[in-house]
């Protein structure tokens, strides 16, 4: 899939777990996790926005549009 998650790399940065940041933006660790590991083919607005809010982050930190096109050489 194109579209990479990179919210690992955002909580690891910021120093909290998945479980802190679902109690603080009121997800379940289930669905955070789902989407944390890329697995989750949507993610509403309202829920981008509430982790962006406590990371204290951009979408595009936690969002990445990586070409699926193959390396030429």
């Amino acid at each position: 899939m194109p579209i990479i998650v990179n919210l690992d790399v955002m909580m690891a940065k910021r120093k909290i777990s998945l479980g802190e940041l679902a109690e603080k933006i009121d997800l379940t660790p289930a669905n955070l996790s789902i989407l944390k590991t890329g697995k989750a083919k949507a993610v509403r607005f309202s829920t981008l926005e509430a982790i962006c809010k406590e990371l204290d982050c951009q979408p595009g930190d936690i969002l990445e549009y990586r070409s699926e096109a193959k390396d030429e050489k």
